[in-house]
């Protein structure tokens, strides 16, 4: 027996457990999708077909015995700033890198609870920005629409996972980097607390900022892979309490105050939200008023809070940087980042991440008057391929900023949000919008997110015979 490329993380899981299914042959139609979308959708950097099928060998054995971890055996992938044993961590770069010796925390847990690594996927370099293209892999695109980005930095993951290649893969998110490819590409991004998964062996990545998340087509399974993951190194800063956040994609959330905040946060330039996108967020917010939520706008109090996030974005990068083996192969606009995270790396980088506690008390207070935030994950659909690949450094910023204004915010803070699909615009084009709350919220977030998924159903929705997934074999 085979499964439908539709069936999710989940549905997986279970017809492995019950022996419906062998790890084998879910690993080999997974590594046959693979192949056949790589020269049109290029989702992978790096493919591990032998070693997969040995590691679902291995799984089915463990199946035949009673062995029931709760991913035993199934296919997913990993964005490539991730280590994965015997493989390069080339984080989206061009250059010699040097096969890791050991997993990465959050893919130890991963392989603690029994999945199958099949590939690490393409990210842009350094994960800087919401595209996933460069000279060290080519173009990343969409299943949804071929000659637009998927997004970024988490780019190739949504990919994968919006063209049924694997039914859920991590990312990492810096500045909406799990949220921004999600909403691109129709899927659910879960962006959590810092440190409910493990950045190790970088105890803190870009300076606190970036966390690793998960994309799925559901709720129910964005939360699986999350459980799974989720967990910290001995030695990591940051060790949030244990959480059960699938437990919560089955529970009602009761009613909820929702602010529908609109409104970018502090940009040194002006942006507009496309007035399109503006109308499925506030669509969405009606359907949240209608479950029985209180909707009504209000913004945060966010001040001038991107000048604490440029020290430690820049910083991290400077960080990057300097273990990259061949930086002289390196973007011009990544040497311009890295030589400003060198500037403010001292008193600024100092400043800025003591001012985090003086924003969690001052936003945190938002949260005594409202229990969720609603706002666009981005103020524009996906962008045609090539759009911001040659710009140069400021260009590349101003468009950035355009497109994608709304997500940072929450990196600063630490705290958890979720992308979820918001509907399509002019030209078939998915985007989305973001449920955030404050610390530890997930619970109530991932709760939320299911209620409206059970009502707009979609993950019922796949990319149009037009894209790459077409010519996808059935698995």
């Amino acid at each position: 027996m085979t499964l439908d490329r539709a069936a999710g993380l989940a549905e997986t899981a279970r017809a492995l457990a019950e022996g419906e299914v062998s790890s084998r042959t879910l690993v080999e139609e997974a590594l046959a999708r693979i192949e056949a979308t790589q020269a049109s959708l290029n989702a992978f950097r790096i493919v591990r077909a032998e070693a997969a099928l040995a590691e679902a060998d291995a799984a089915d054995r463990r199946l035949s015995a009673g062995d029931r971890p709760p991913l035993l055996g199934v296919p997913v992938a990993v964005k490539d700033d991730m280590d994965v044993a015997g493989e390069p961590t080339a984080f989206g770069c061009r250059g010699a890198f040097p096969a890791v010796a050991e997993d990465g925390e959050a893919v130890r847990r991963l392989r603690a609870a029994g999945a199958v690594i099949v590939g690490k996927t393409n990210t842009c370099e350094l994960g800087q920005w919401p595209f996933t293209e460069g000279p060290a892999f080519g173009e990343t695109r969409n299943p949804w629409d071929t000659g637009r980005t998927p997004g970024g930095s988490s780019g190739g993951s949504a990919a994968a996972v919006a063209a049924g290649l694997v039914p859920a893969a991590l990312g990492s998110d810096g500045a909406g980097s799990v949220r921004i490819p999600a909403a691109w590409t129709h899927l659910v991004g879960i962006k959590p607390q810092r440190g409910r998964l493990s950045t190790w062996p970088r105890g803190e990545s870009f300076q606190g900022i970036t966390v690793n998340g998960t994309l799925a087509r559901t709720v129910d399974d964005a939360a699986l892979l999350l459980d799974a993951a989720a967990g910290n190194h001995p030695d990591d800063p940051h060790q949030p309490p244990a959480l059960d956040v699938r437990a919560a994609a089955s529970r009602d959330p009761g009613r909820l105050r929702v602010a529908l905040s609109l409104k970018p946060p502090f940009t040194a330039l002006p942006v507009r939200l496309d007035p399109e996108v503006r109308a499925r967020v506030v669509e969405l917010a009606g359907k949240l008023a209608g479950l029985g939520h209180h909707v009504e706008e209000a913004d945060p109090p966010y001040g001038q809070i991107g000048l604490t996030f440029v020290p430690r974005a820049t910083a991290g990068i400077a960080e990057w940087v300097s273990d990259t083996p061949e930086p002289a192969l390196l973007d011009p606009r990544t040497h311009g980042a890295a030589r400003l995270g060198r500037l403010l790396g001292g008193a600024p980088l100092r400043v800025a991440r003591r001012a985090e506690a003086v924003l969690h008390r001052r936003i945190g207070r938002f949260f005594e008057s409202y229990d969720v935030i609603l706002a666009p994950t981005t103020a524009a659909p996906p962008p045609r391929i090539g759009a911001m690949a040659q710009l140069s450094g400021w260009a590349t910023d101003r468009a950035m900023i355009a497109a994608c204004p709304y997500a940072w915010p929450w990196n600063v803070l630490g705290w958890p949000g979720v992308n979820v699909p918001a509907g399509f615009v002019a030209g078939g084009l998915p985007v989305g919008a973001q449920l955030l709350g404050p610390a530890h919220s997930e619970p109530l977030l991932v709760s939320l997110a299911a209620q409206l998924e059970a009502h707009l159903r979609w993950h019922e929705r796949w990319p149009p015979p037009r894209s790459a997934v077409a010519d996808t074999p059935a698995a």
